[in-house]
């Protein structure tokens, strides 16, 4: 099993205790740069992959194809951690990390583990208090929204369609032990005030 696992932002007091104690269980972690690897040195030494800085698509490949024949092996038969700084959901490498793995590996389950996004971070750092919708993007024109709070799951996306989305998942009381999860036409009329929903294009 592979598991990408947020690191938080930079700073070492923002591991959360999950991030930790996955750290120490893991058979080995990798990192995908020195940043990273200063910060998971108190619990476990880790391998430093090649993620180049660059806008050559097939450089990007080759050098993801390569990462992932590093981490079979460990992945194939045991628990290979792969932490990242920030979110491995949010703009992160991972997911793409995952689709070569998929590729030649399709034994092998990926999944994430949150840490503190930047998005959360700089809130924090800049002492804003993000109320009300805002719009993240790495520059790129959005395609999805996230809804908080969605007591009608249903109703409101019968009028994200008309908007012209079509995907749609719910996360009710996430990480909760009573966690839910719906996708697409399975949505309930009413959910729990601790819901989100996540609309694509």
């Amino acid at each position: 099993m592979l598991i990408g696992l947020g690191l938080g932002p930079g700073n070492p007091e923002l591991l959360t205790l999950r991030a930790v104690r996955l750290l120490k269980e893991a058979d080995a972690v990798f990192v995908p740069g020195r940043i990273a690897s200063d910060l998971v040195a108190p619990y476990r030494d880790a391998i430093v992959l090649d993620f180049p800085m660059t806008d050559d698509e097939e450089r990007i490949r080759q050098c993801l194809i390569a990462n992932a024949d590093a981490i079979a092996p460990v992945a194939t038969n045991g628990l290979a951690v792969f932490g990242i700084l920030g979110d491995p959901n949010f703009f992160s490498t991972f997911s793409r990390l995952c689709e070569i793995i998929a590729e030649k590996y399709p034994d092998i389950e990926c999944s994430t583990e949150p840490g503190i996004s930047s998005i959360t971070a700089f809130a924090a750092a800049a002492g804003l208090s993000l109320s009300g919708g805002f719009t993240v993007s790495d520059g790129a024109e959005p395609d999805a929204r996230i809804l908080l709070k969605v007591r009608k799951p249903k109703e409101k996306a019968a009028l994200l369609r008309k908007a012209g989305y079509r995907e749609f998942v719910l996360v009710e009381r996430m990480f909760f032990p009573d966690m839910k999860i719906y996708h697409g036409e399975d949505l309930p009329e009413k959910s729990d005030y601790l819901s989100v929903m996540y609309a694509r294009r």
